[in-house]
């Protein structure tokens, strides 16, 4: 395989990364094999191993006889997103507390200047790709093969419901944009500090910034019990 060849398949992988994130590859649908390799100037042979990738990854799922789907995004995934989002979260933030190195903090100040960039930009696509590049490179930090695999499939989704619900021009989220880069800022002086408690509950305090305004778009009309909640739980004892 030529130098060229492994660029494009490269290239191929970071930009269907980005276009399944935007959204632009809509959640369950297929992608068309054909197209895909004339499109990024591959042969099959490469685009498989890319759409394997991929696979692995959480981005697709690979159907025998029906090609590549983009990942769903069903009532059943988003309930159990909200169930393992914060748990998740806390816990690589309190490894990435105890195990980042000077290298990694420097790439997260580097997502986060490109994060209050988007903002001030107004840019939907690049803050919610930033956002992601910063929780997973907190999710680097916390040097776990059992939790990263995990995170990175729980970011697709969060990064793909950020798409749907966030407006640059909707004035009610001024307020949260503002604190969750503040917040972005505290996570990177307290994993520096290697503040491994401090992190985790910045992580839930982060979650619960969100949680309320992805939940009312993520929960149909209707449906009487939350996303994140067991049966009976209606929120009214303890924490919510």
């Amino acid at each position: 395989m030529s130098d060229g060849s492994i660029s494009r398949k490269a290239r191929c992988v970071e930009d269907m990364r980005r276009r399944i994130l935007t959204q632009e590859y809509e959640p369950g649908g297929y992608l068309d094999e054909a197209e895909l390799a004339e499109t990024y100037g591959i042969s099959r042979p490469p685009l498989r191993e890319v759409l394997n990738q991929l696979s692995g990854e959480g981005y697709l799922v690979l159907h025998k006889n029906r090609g590549a789907q983009v990942a769903p995004m069903t009532h059943k995934t988003l309930r159990n997103f909200f169930m393992a989002a914060p748990m998740l979260y806390a816990a690589v933030s309190r490894l990435a507390a105890e195990h980042a190195t000077p290298a990694q903090i420097m790439r997260l100040k580097d997502a986060q200047t490109l994060f209050r960039k988007a903002i001030c930009d107004a840019d939907t696509a690049e803050r919610a790709l930033m956002n992601q590049r910063f929780h997973a490179i907190i999710g680097e930090m916390a040097d776990n093969e059992f939790l990263t695999p995990s995170l990175r499939r729980l970011l697709i989704d969060h990064t793909r419901i950020g798409m749907s619900f966030y407006n640059p021009r909707n004035q009610s989220l001024a307020a949260q944009r503002t604190i969750a880069a503040d917040q972005h800022d505290q996570f990177i002086a307290l994993i520096e500090q290697g503040d491994a408690d401090g992190a985790a509950q910045l992580a839930l305090d982060h979650w619960d910034l969100s949680r309320a305004e992805i939940e009312t778009f993520a929960t149909p009309a209707g449906m009487q019990i939350p996303l994140g909640r067991a049966p009976g739980d209606t929120g009214k004892k303890g924490t919510p």
